[in-house]
């Protein structure tokens, strides 16, 4: 007698879950659409990528940045001497142009 309340309880829960499953029913036609898009999907090509455009020329833009590149080395030898050149920092410049034109310029 003792068991009886929680063995009730029990049986409820029980009925309660077995319910609330049984409520979770997928109308036929939803599962027919769930085909017919898949089958869908798996028939349609890849796009294509194609580029239309003629892209622009980058080398002389990429030989400047690679002449300014190497002279900071000397420049910077300079300034662990003491000495800072004038146009350093100007070259600093100019490779941050040059290489933000350069990326955009192969990003597009």
């Amino acid at each position: 007698m003792k068991n009886l309340p929680v063995t009730l309880f029990i049986v409820f829960l029980l009925a309660a879950s077995a319910a609330a499953q049984g409520s979770k029913q997928v109308p036929p036609g939803v599962r027919a659409a769930d085909k017919a898009e898949a089958d869908f999907e798996k028939n349609v090509p890849p796009p294509q990528i194609t580029v239309q455009r003629k892209p622009p020329d980058l080398r002389p833009d990429a030989d400047q940045l690679a002449k300014l590149a190497e002279s900071i080395p000397a420049d910077i030898e300079s300034v662990r001497k003491g000495v800072l050149p004038k146009d350093v920092i100007q070259k600093l410049k100019q490779i941050e142009k040059l290489s933000k034109s350069l990326r955009s310029k192969l990003a597009n």
